[in-house]
């Protein structure tokens, strides 16, 4: 494999500083819970989503146009330091604001939306062709890892240890000693410390393009047009980026507005459950990352990613109707499984069929139907029917979605099949 020193620094460099933001990213959602404040958090959610119209767009065209490595350095340095800054005032106040805790979140959110698509579109450039799937997977295998090591860290610094025991995977684990529940600046400090870790791990990356991109000097306008463009000539990319996203918006969802009050209200259970289901994702998701494309190898990618849709159709419709921690966790590990095998063969397959040079325009603007979806759902999901208890009903409601998305790719099954792998 070419390259292979810089792709293991690029998932140290990830490895790292996923640990901490997964760990802040399930502390921000928790803290608006226990100050009954969901409603205040789901307008946050919304807020940035908006924003991210405009950013992902705009992100995706600087990928194509800048040094890739550049990039995760400016993104690393500037992230990191407004979150240490953020957890400096709360060193000093003792206490941090609530519209600070909400920076961080924001910050962190709009990081995501162009480091992911930036580390795609970076690791295609150094790597062969016929090492897009393997690349696909360990990039879903590394990032899931380092989510269940957050979510083992974060039901431990949420909570601590009470009489030296830890609730860890929904099981009592007894520690022998006993730990202090972190404060969430406490929680910032290391997460913005590690972004510079990161930032060292990328300065010390070398490594030599696959193929040289050509610079791009067009203003913005017309580089998005010309994305917009490549994919109107690609129609079965177009169709297929689209409607595979509706998984992703879905898991999105829950993942950072729903399941915390799904714990928090409706199993009426602690921070400690919540962050033990973030494990049972991550364990499906790094067992869909390692074994998706064997599973799936015979049958075409649009055939498999129907499959998974419709799974986690039944899934949001299981949780609609349970209480059971028990099933809550199954379903969370199931979950993982579906999103993580259904971006891995996204992905591997845009790989195959967007050229380098477009990917960042290209994948950026497929991006904005996902954005569009979560705003309509995060608008509808933060009234006040939706809170407490009834935030089952949010869950039927995306089980819907998910059903008529599935039955647009039904439809569209042979057309995508003839002309995508």
């Amino acid at each position: 494999m070419k390259n292979l020193k810089t792709i293991l620094l690029l998932f140290f460099a990830n490895s790292i500083s996923g640990v901490a933001q997964g760990i802040s990213l399930i502390a921000i959602p928790w803290y608006f819970a226990q100050s009954d404040d969901m409603q205040s958090f789901g307008i946050i959610y919304i807020i940035v989503t908006i924003i991210s119209l405009f950013w992902v767009p705009y992100g995706g065209t600087l990928i194509d146009k800048y040094n890739r490595k550049s990039i995760f350095l400016w993104l690393t340095a500037i992230c990191g330091s407004i979150i240490l800054m953020v957890a400096g005032y709360g060193y000093y106040q003792g206490v941090l604001p609530t519209f600070l805790v909400a920076m961080v979140f924001i910050v962190t959110f709009l990081n995501f939306n162009i480091h992911y698509p930036n580390l795609y579109a970076f690791l295609q450039e150094i790597s062969d062709e016929k090492d897009y799937g393997k690349i696909t997977s360990y990039v879903e295998i590394q990032g899931q890892t380092t989510s269940m090591l957050a979510g083992a860290f974060a039901a431990m610094l949420l909570e601590g240890t009470k009489n030296g025991h830890l609730i860890v995977f929904g099981f009592n684990a007894n520690l022998g000693f006993d730990i202090e529940r972190w404060s969430i600046h406490e929680i910032f400090l290391m997460d913005g410390v590690t972004y510079f870790i990161s930032f060292i791990t990328i300065l010390l990356i070398r490594y030599k393009p696959v193929e040289r991109l050509q610079k791009i000097s067009d203003p913005l306008i017309i580089q998005l047009k010309d994305g917009f463009h490549y994919l109107k000539q690609n129609m079965a990319v177009f169709i297929f980026g689209l409607a595979s996203f509706s998984v992703f918006v879905a898991v999105l969802i829950e993942g950072f507005y729903l399941g915390v009050q799904y714990v928090s209200n409706h199993l009426e259970a602690d921070s400690a459950v919540y962050a033990s289901s973030t494990m049972y994702y991550a364990i499906g998701a790094i067992l869909a990352g390692s074994f998706i494309r064997k599973l799936f190898g015979k049958i075409s990618t649009p055939t498999a990613v129907i499959i998974l849709s419709i799974l986690t159709t039944a899934i949001f419709f299981v949780l609609y109707l349970s209480d059971s921690e028990i099933i809550f966790y199954t379903m969370l590990f199931l979950i993982g499984v579906s999103n993580a095998g259904t971006r891995v063969m996204r992905t591997t397959y845009l790989f195959h069929h967007i050229s380098n040079e477009y990917y960042g325009r290209a994948n950026g603007i497929l991006f904005l139907s996902n954005i569009v979806f979560r705003i309509i759902f995060l608008s509808i999901f933060t009234l006040t029917f939706f809170q407490n208890n009834n935030v089952i009903y949010a869950f039927l409601v995306l089980a819907a979605f998910l059903f008529v998305s599935s039955i647009v790719l039904i439809v569209n099954r042979n057309y995508l099949k003839k002309n995508v792998l």
